[in-house]
């Protein structure tokens, strides 16, 4: 109840209240808060401000409307931050407008369930995209290579299918993240840290904050895995913990095209994916859970489609009931595919940690599963990027061999290919208080790479 309890922090580190974190003392300038304040309503209209394009605060004084809900605090009081909903936000997102929203900069419909550009069913590829969180490293290296992503899966043009990975920085080897950019799979943002508490990633990360975990986490996979920062497009939040309107101030502003972190309440018809132009078509799903409000033009929101099974709906694969039997998974796969195959044809996605794996009765259903999609000519499996693609620039289903973003050629220079044998740097981490190996085909860094340090500079 707005109460402030006592943590301890390792040594050298202060707990800032205000983001929830462990910091050096440089960086902590709140100790001496000691209870949560309760934010005012801001009186907006109400305060008869003398400029038509202000607003008023909770305290009656009048600053630019633009400052109300942008992520930094500006009233003395803090009203303009504390009321953001959409809702409240008196610069919320408008409501679709399909006259105005046209492709490929910008999708939306009424209700989320409209096929780009209205087009005829039968025309429409049933998209399947597989996408799995956090580290890449031993611990799943065979199920991504010699169980799920094998040669003999392809695509009907002829091209290995592929999936999207949202890597998060501790125990990732970036050798074999390398390697999977190589073979073409999506490599994304997941979070230097991974940190909890959950709900900080929604109330408390400031935009700075935002900046260093998934801008610091692109430029750690660009150094350390050599993939191109124009091809690391897209993240996904922690927790699925959505960051309201910094996360997407950050996005906008570091240049990422699309978030893949929003769950859907469950919807039959499914929900197409869209750009964040206009307020998103469905409620915002989750305890305390905090969508953008405002207008995000051209960025794309890869909404999370439930699944159902039993009575019950779920977003990531895992988070299903754990009590099913392998053909009861194989049966789900299968009952939610045809929910999605003979209704609107919206991208089915499967979203995975990679724990789920470890029953080998679900692995033996989820491959059976595979092998049966591959087999039907207007089923593909595609990365999130690869979707949007065809989402900015729909071409029929007979047409897509000659598709150039879903082929397969990629161009690479030599000093971009993964290496046989990478080097194992033991590194040294002031943060953690513990030693961490970072493995890469490039240079050790001097220090653990973290978050405000990314490149482990001395």
């Amino acid at each position: 109840d707005g109460e402030v309890f006592g943590f301890k922090c390792s040594t050298g580190l202060l707990f800032d209240v205000n983001r929830q974190i462990c910091d050096f003392k440089i960086n902590v300038d709140n100790c001496d808060v000691v209870a949560e304040a309760k934010v005012p309503q801001p009186l907006l209209e109400a305060a008869e401000c003398e400029n038509p394009d202000h607003l008023g605060c909770g305290d009656g004084s009048c600053l630019p409307n633009e400052f109300f809900c942008d992520g930094s605090v500006d009233c003395a009081d803090g009203s303009d931050e504390g009321w953001c909903d959409a809702d409240h936000d008196p610069n919320a997102a408008l409501p679709c407008n399909p006259h105005t929203c046209k492709l490929p900069d910008c999708f939306c419909s009424r209700d989320g369930t409209l096929v780009p550009n209205n087009m005829e069913l039968s025309q429409v590829p049933q998209m399947i995209i597989l996408t799995f969180d956090d580290a890449i490293n031993s611990e799943n290296w065979d199920l991504y290579t010699q169980h799920l992503f094998i040669p003999e899966r392809k695509n009907a043009n002829g091209c290995p299918i592929r999936g999207t990975f949202y890597v998060s920085h501790q125990y990732t080897n970036y050798q074999q993240t390398q390697k999977l950019w190589n073979d073409g799979h999506e490599i994304a943002v997941h979070s230097i840290t991974h940190r909890g508490p959950e709900e900080w990633w929604s109330s408390n990360a400031t935009i700075e904050d935002w900046f260093d975990e998934m801008v610091g986490q692109a430029n750690i996979i660009n150094r350390f895995a050599g993939v191109r920062m124009e091809d690391i497009r897209g993240m996904r939040v922690p927790f699925l913990r959505v960051g309201w309107n910094r996360q997407f101030l950050m996005m906008k502003e570091f240049g990422f095209i699309y978030d893949a972190s929003m769950v859907a309440p469950f919807s039959d018809p499914p929900l197409w994916p869209y750009t964040l132009d206009h307020k998103i078509p469905h409620q915002c799903t989750g305890n305390k859970q905090r969508c953008p409000s405002r207008s995000y033009a051209g960025i794309w929101e890869m909404v999370m489609n439930q699944l159902a099974i039993e009575g019950y709906t779920c977003a990531m694969v895992d988070s299903c009931p754990p009590h099913l039997s392998g053909d009861e998974v194989y049966n789900m796969l299968i009952h939610n595919f045809k929910r999605h195959y003979n209704t609107n044809k919206a991208p089915y996605g499967l979203y995975f940690h990679t724990t789920w794996f470890r029953k080998p009765e679900y692995l033996a259903a989820f491959k059976k599963f595979m092998d049966e999609m591959v087999k039907l000519p207007d089923v593909w499996f595609v990365t999130n990027w690869q979707a949007i693609e065809w989402m900015k620039k729909p071409i029929p289903v007979n047409q897509l061999n000659q598709f150039e973003p879903w082929n397969c050629k990629r161009q690479l220079e030599s000093n971009e290919f993964a290496c046989n044998i990478g080097k194992s740097c033991k590194l040294h981490s002031r943060v953690l208080q513990a030693d961490r190996y970072l493995y890469t085909c490039y240079e050790c860094p001097k220090q653990y790479p973290w978050i405000r340090n990314e490149f482990g500079l001395d």
